[in-house]
């Protein structure tokens, strides 16, 4: 099978590359990618290249496949296994492999990853239960339930204790009051969707971002009349207008700090005030990866003893958080592509990635199988007036409340093709 797909190289160096794959192996999948969502774990990759724990040494004989965040349909089965998958089938990828290597799809595989026309799925995939059947036939949602798995292994990590009773109990608290600092980024939205309809018992949600135009759209997408239905109180805040951002949260919080605060930017100040809103029994989510593998910030060790306060991090969900993604939703509870503001082709991928860390985008959808620039949900409308393909992909986004959906993925697969 002839594939195109986005490969690394080495540090920096993403090229677009058209080659045959081999003949599947008797316990491989090949599988067409009908759409990947791209990941800041991507940009990582490509700019540390070998020096990547999940990058092997050899990209310039072997260059990987990136992207990792991707569903389509089963192309063909190995013959051993043609008693579990079926021709036809849709899925979608749960790249946690868990290998002691580090190895994972978009990261590790020269034939296994999200950013092509076609890959091949290998035999330690598929032992381990990665490859999901997946019921729907909206593809940018399938795609996203990864990033929502990571999201609600993220809330699962997180713990409270009964004093002098020294036994975790898991999850956030249970008519407590939630913090998420900086979350008007793409998995900020995520998880503020889950923590409001994910039946989790929160009682308050205090979220903050330092730009009014992200504050704007959270409250477009989540606003605090559809979270008060759920009885819980959600406030925004934009903290570029709060003189003592500390003082302002902790009034929020009725001066008792919060059970659970979750950080999305890797940024010194807002660990450091997420630290100093933390209530007794507070737990501390760092959800945000750094690429600095020295980064540290002073937290309140005096708390830690004296008020029971603590912090986590976790990278990925397991397999049954994106299980419980897929379901929440097919079930139209969650709306993982609240997260989408831009739309590309393969041909955009290399840029796109080397441009994420000064990019203000939230998720970009890329779409292996038909030709287009990075394109932002807002510019289709500028496009459409020379264009009736992105004028009717404009009307189909507006039609959703300026989000993206199956309507708007369906018709830009139909009309703009390149295979």
């Amino acid at each position: 099978m002839r594939t195109k797909a986005v490969a690394l190289y080495g540090k920096k160096d993403l090229r677009v590359r058209e080659f045959d794959l081999p003949e599947i192996g008797e316990e491989e999948l090949l599988v067409e990618v009908i759409s990947d969502t791209a990941c800041l774990s991507t940009y990582k990759a490509t700019i540390l290249g070998e020096d990547h724990k999940r990058v092997p040494e050899n990209l310039e004989e072997h260059p990987i496949i990136v992207g990792h965040e991707f569903g389509g349909f089963i192309v063909k089965v190995g013959d051993k296994i043609k008693e579990q998958f079926n021709e036809g089938d849709r899925f979608v990828l749960q790249p946690a492999m868990g290998l002691d290597n580090g190895y994972s799809a978009g990261y590790s595989y020269e034939f296994f990853g999200g950013d092509a026309t076609y890959c091949i799925i290998p035999k330690v995939a598929i032992d381990l239960g990665c490859v999901l059947p997946y019921n729907g036939t909206y593809f940018a949602n399938g795609s996203l339930a990864e990033p929502m798995s990571c999201i609600i292994g993220a809330f699962n990590a997180n713990y409270h204790t009964t004093p002098y009773v020294y036994k975790h109990e898991m999850g956030v608290k249970k008519g407590g009051q939630l913090a998420l600092l900086g979350c008007g980024g793409p998995m900020g939205i995520g998880a503020l969707d889950y923590a409001v309809n994910g039946n989790l018992g929160i009682k308050k949600i205090v979220a903050t971002e330092i730009d009014q135009k992200r504050i704007d759209r959270l409250k477009k997408l989540i606003p605090p009349s559809a979270a008060k239905e759920k009885g819980i109180e959600l406030v925004y805040v934009n903290v570029g207008e709060v003189e003592n951002q500390m003082d302002h949260l902790m009034e929020l919080s009725d001066n008792q700090g919060f059970d659970d605060v979750f950080v999305f930017a890797a940024v010194e100040p807002l660990l450091v005030l997420a630290d100093s809103i933390l209530g007794n029994d507070g737990c501390l989510n760092f959800f945000a990866g750094p690429t600095d593998k020295k980064f540290t910030v002073p937290i309140n060790l005096y708390n830690v003893h004296y008020a029971s306060t603590h912090i986590v991090g976790t990278s990925g969900g397991s397999t049954d958080d994106m299980k419980l993604s897929l379901k929440l939703t097919e079930e139209g509870k969650i709306n993982p592509s609240m997260m989408i503001t831009h739309i590309g082709g393969l041909e955009a991928t290399p840029e796109m990635i080397l441009g994420m860390k000064n990019s203000s985008a939230g998720k970009n959808a890329i779409y292996p199988h038909i030709s287009l620039k990075l394109t932002s949900l807002e510019e289709f409308e500028e496009k459409g007036k020379t264009d009736p393909v992105f004028m009717e992909v404009h009307r189909l986004i507006e039609k959703h409340d300026g989000i993206w959906n199956e309507e708007a993925e369906k018709y830009l697969l139909e009309n703009l093709s390149d295979q």
